[in-house]
């Protein structure tokens, strides 16, 4: 766990012993970030900040989606940030924040064993880093606050900004009619979908949950709250611009798909053409073949009469399927 002071000074490392003094002090707030959940963070902000139990409990355990708890005194919000794994897998980091007028706490994860635990703390050390060169001060806990989840929310512009060049890319390669291999080519049109989606779907009810924020924090002062419609205002276009492009891929997927189907339709025209073609010959040859051609001798007249019958009936099918725009 790491805690800071912030002030007019700017911002400066504490010690987590000072902690119980610097929540009686009014001259500045303070910042405790906890990047793994532990059982001396719980009992810390149990004793210290008097949290409610079953926020404690969902700081500790992960969870799915993005919620809010609005207290007396301070608000609790749950949120995710998307980070992209393999294979189309997209990652839920959870970040929890405890906001009120003097402190804000921000809890991480529980994460992904995979996913590196500097992934998580992305946000909250490069809020830090402009908070200790000078180029942020914020006046309250809630401009740390709004900074933080600002930060996530440019992370998700990137990633549907990298996600709008991919489906470009594809986009040409659809419309340039090159020869591509079905299969790899849809999983890399659904898994650019899968993307977009679990984008679109955190930035969604993530602006639900600052909507509800708005609503209930009566607490919270008015310029704070202007931070939280900004938020909501972020997460919405997010959510409408990953939509849109979610819209041109399904666009992309269905013309692809449409033109595939087309080849696949008239292959199978063109066999059924083929079949109608030599099902006579084949019935001819199958019940006169062996009463025309013995083993003694070939009865030449007749297998000549029968040669003319088969590419007559062959090129009057032909015909016939021609007529009917077969081929």
């Amino acid at each position: 766990m790491e805690l800071w002071w912030i002030d007019a000074d700017g911002v400066s490392e504490r010690d987590l012993a000072d902690l119980h003094d610097l929540r009686q002090r009014e001259d500045g707030f303070l910042w405790l970030d906890v990047p793994e959940w532990s059982e001396e963070a719980e009992g810390i902000l149990a004793a210290e900040f008097g949290f409610h139990p079953m926020a404690l409990a969902e700081a500790r355990e992960r969870n799915h989606t993005p919620r809010v708890h609005v207290y007396s005194d301070h608000l609790y919000l749950i949120l995710h940030a998307p980070e992209i794994g393999t294979a189309g897998h997209v990652h839920y980091l959870e970040l929890d924040q405890f906001i009120a007028t003097h402190y804000l706490v921000t809890v991480h994860g529980p994460l992904n064993p995979v996913v590196p635990p500097e992934v998580a703390l992305r946000e909250t050390g490069r809020v830090l880093s402009r908070m200790q060169s000078g180029r942020f001060r914020p006046e309250s806990p809630f401009h740390v606050a709004y900074a933080v989840v600002s930060a996530v929310i440019r992370h998700e512009e990137t990633l549907t900004g990298d996600l709008a060049r991919q489906v470009g890319l594809l986009e040409q390669r659809v419309m340039g009619a090159a020869d591509e291999e079905p299969q790899a080519f849809l999983t890399a049109l659904f898994t650019a979908r899968h993307e977009l989606t679990t984008i679109r779907t955190m930035a969604a009810q993530s602006g639900e949950i600052c909507k509800r924020a708005i609503t209930v924090a009566t607490f919270v002062p008015k310029e704070s709250r202007a931070l939280l419609k900004d938020l909501l205002d972020q997460y919405e276009r997010v959510a409408k611009i990953s939509q849109s492009q979610l819209d041109f891929l399904m666009g992309v997927t269905e013309f692809y798909r449409a033109r595939t189907d087309t080849k696949m339709t008239i292959a199978a025209e063109r066999l059924a053409v083929i079949a109608a073609v030599t099902l006579p010959v084949t019935a001819l040859s199958s019940v006169l073949g062996m009463n025309v051609i013995v083993n003694e001798s070939t009865h030449w007249v007749a297998l000549t009469i029968l040669l003319v019958i088969m590419l007559t009936l062959s090129l009057i099918l032909l015909r016939w399927a021609k007529r009917q725009g077969w081929w």
